[in-house]
């Protein structure tokens, strides 16, 4: 089933990459936090469909929306052409990725916009969760940090929650970590046998980062990708 949304509001995260808040008035979003939706729209004779992650939480009639525009992505171009009172056709929410266990704690490794198809379930686990929370995202630069500010906010407001950044290419101001996700687990992590990690990114930083858990000693059930 498709719904065509209304855009209540577009606004700037990084220089690529824009947040939208998309509402259907009257209907009432349910899914798992994790799943994700489709933006549709006609291109010539093609019809583009592309998914997106929800980073709200479910149970409003609001999807909010992280879309990193490429220059050759037809649907990130599409969407960035949009302004509040636009309107686009999205569909169902459906997906496997979900939070497997709100009593275990959790670890949130993430490259890019990767970071948004785990935001909602960092929402649901930090208002569900029992244990220990850690968010590691990875990006090239400081300015290029998707969500920084808000995943901050979220840090000082919950004091189960960490958050770790690291930059592949920092400039000479940088005084945090550098070098990839996946190069930093061993000091973050004291134990890799009791936690559940989360993984989102670029696809050789997902491989790298699961083989290196399982060489770590995490069990292959408590890896999610």
């Amino acid at each position: 089933m498709t719904h065509e949304a209304e855009i209540v509001d577009v606004y700037d995260l990084t220089p690529k990459v824009k947040g939208f808040r998309l509402r259907v008035p009257g209907h009432e979003f349910e899914f798992e936090p994790g799943q994700h939706t489709t933006v549709r729209f006609e291109s010539g004779d093609e019809t583009v469909v592309r998914p997106y992650t929800p980073t709200n939480l479910p149970g409003t009639d609001e999807l909010a929306l992280t879309i990193r525009r490429y220059e050759d992505g037809l649907a990130s171009s599409y969407m960035h052409t949009k302004r509040p009172g636009d309107k686009v056709t999205i569909g169902p929410i459906e997906g496997n990725l979900k939070l497997a266990d709100p009593d275990q704690d959790v670890a949130f490794l993430a490259s890019g916009t990767g970071i948004t198809p785990l935001l909602s379930i960092l929402r649901q686990y930090l208002r569900d969760g029992t244990g220990h929370a850690h968010v590691v995202l990875g990006e090239k630069r400081e300015e290029t940090i998707i969500h920084r500010g808000m995943l901050n906010e979220m840090a000082a407001n919950y004091p189960n929650l960490d958050v770790t950044f690291t930059l592949s290419d920092p400039n000479w101001e940088w005084t945090g970590r550098v070098g990839y996700v996946q190069e930093h687990l061993e000091e973050l992590f004291d134990e890799f046998n009791n936690r559940d990690f989360y993984i989102c990114g670029v696809p050789p930083m997902v491989v790298q980062t699961k083989q290196k858990l399982l060489d770590l000693g995490t069990p292959e059930e408590g890896v999610h990708s």
